[in-house]
């Protein structure tokens, strides 16, 4: 996927995504990684039968709901994860239990799309025909479920051409970001990430990229500065530029790319193939109405082979610090 601009945005609206992943990393737990939206909607794109010449490009992700199944055990302070209460072994003895986080999720995904399927077929049979094919798949490891209520108003899903004059988009954009509250939109900003590195640094020269994502997603306690006139004692969490979470951006490469055929046990033997670690970055989740173009909000994929980089990102809110 590139971040080229595309001339339609389709909106799936309240999605409802029964058990997904909530462990996407080694180190993070939560809300699932973009690459789980990115290649839900590459999925569904070659879904598409072969007459509907669509190519989907960039996706949105607008969470409503997060219900993480967890509970809290008695006299344990800490909450751990509902897990699954799997058969008896053929010898009646218990079966080996494997840590699995689930969470249930009521999310939006708007979807970049573009081709001539556009002016051969209404907007309104396509936006229902994606919406069919995406009840049909899983989304992050988690079953989609039904609708319960007739898709009508706010709850069907539309596809909107970007047509037509400056004022003309600023009032749809107005318009589908109504329709996206309340929620919130998870975007990239790692040119803040990098910023306060180079803050960090100033004070400890060794201070690392993950040393600074550390300090932006925790909750910092601080003393008053003796310019500010406070009581002595008075501590308080220092203040965050936004809601900043840690994510899963994607995959470094651990190894060089191995030629098709080359490794053994491959789960395709017809691709090249490399082995890789995930990469962490830092994330942001934002209110869709302090977005004055959706578009912002879509998440690209971006592949650097020789650098050994796959990551997704949100090109907009990625490199600019004052998003």
């Amino acid at each position: 996927m590139t971040a080229a601009d595309p001339e339609a945005l389709l909106l799936l609206p309240r999605l409802r995504v029964q058990n997904a992943n909530a462990i996407s990393s080694p180190l993070t737990w939560g809300f699932p990684a973009p690459s789980a939206f990115t290649g839900f909607v590459h999925a569904l794109q070659r879904r598409l039968a072969s007459d509907i010449e669509l190519r989907l490009d960039g996706v949105g992700i607008v969470c409503h709901r997060f219900d993480a199944q967890v509970s809290q055990p008695a006299g344990k302070r800490t909450n751990a994860f509902n897990l699954t209460r799997n058969p008896l072994n053929p010898d009646g003895s218990t079966a080996a239990i494997v840590e699995e986080g689930r969470a249930h999720l009521e999310i939006s995904l708007l979807v970049g799309v573009s081709g001539n399927a556009l002016d051969d077929r209404t907007p309104d049979f396509l936006a229902r025909h994606l919406w069919q094919l995406a009840h049909d798949m899983r989304l992050a490891g988690g079953s989609l479920l039904p609708p319960t209520i007739p898709l009508s108003g706010y709850r069907a899903p539309a596809l909107h051409l970007l047509s037509g004059s400056d004022a003309e988009q600023r009032a749809l954009h107005r318009r589908l970001a109504r329709r996206l509250l309340p929620g919130f939109a998870l975007v990239s900003r790692e040119a803040l990430l990098v910023q306060h590195l180079q803050a960090l640094r100033q004070s400890d020269a060794n201070a690392s990229e993950l040393d600074a994502l550390l300090d932006l997603a925790r909750l910092n306690l601080e003393p008053p500065s003796h310019a500010e006139n406070e009581l002595p004692g008075a501590w308080r969490v220092r203040r965050k530029p936004g809601w900043l979470v840690p994510i899963p951006a994607g995959y470094g490469a651990l190894s060089p790319l191995y030629a098709p055929g080359e490794v053994l046990n491959a789960r395709d033997r017809d691709v090249p193939l490399r082995f890789v670690e995930t990469l962490f970055s830092l994330g942001e989740w934002r209110s869709p109405h302090r977005v004055a173009d959706l578009r912002q909000l879509l998440w690209y994929h971006q592949a650097d082979a020789e650098a050994g980089l796959y990551r997704c990102t949100t090109p907009y809110f990625a490199n600019d610090v004052d998003a």
